[in-house]
């Protein structure tokens, strides 16, 4: 599979953004059996979990740091899972990333199958 983030940007303090998780694979890819997680990497910081929707029941799940801030969406037909940002903080400033995995939500980081390169965020004061 090929993951690509995208929608990253410059904002203020507040603010908001989405950023897409894009998802292709062989022909007749289907997105429903996977579940997607996404992990942000501040500089100089480890990367640290943000949530994760599930494949299929599309429950989703998010760390307390960004919970009713941050709402994680997926669109099937469109192979991509979106993550809404809003109240935006400057210690959001870093790079997102989305990873792919049929089980996104319960394997470590460390184990999921397929990652995008990331897309930046900066959050000015």
């Amino acid at each position: 599979l090929q993951v690509v983030e995208s929608g990253g940007g410059s904002v203020q303090f507040g603010g908001s953004l989405r950023l897409s998780c894009a998802v292709s694979g062989p022909s007749g890819f289907n997105l429903d059996p996977y579940g997607i997680a996404w992990f942000r990497q501040a500089p100089g910081k480890e990367r640290e979990a943000i949530g994760c929707i599930k494949r299929y029941d599309e429950r989703e799940h998010y760390e307390d740091s960004v919970k009713g801030r941050f709402t994680i969406s997926r669109d099937s037909a469109k192979s991509t899972v979106y993550l809404e940002m809003t109240s935006l903080r400057p210690e959001g400033t870093a790079i997102y990333y989305c990873a792919v995995d049929h089980l996104a939500c319960t394997r470590g980081a460390g184990t999921l199958s397929y990652w995008g390169r990331g897309t930046r965020v900066t959050v000015s004061s």
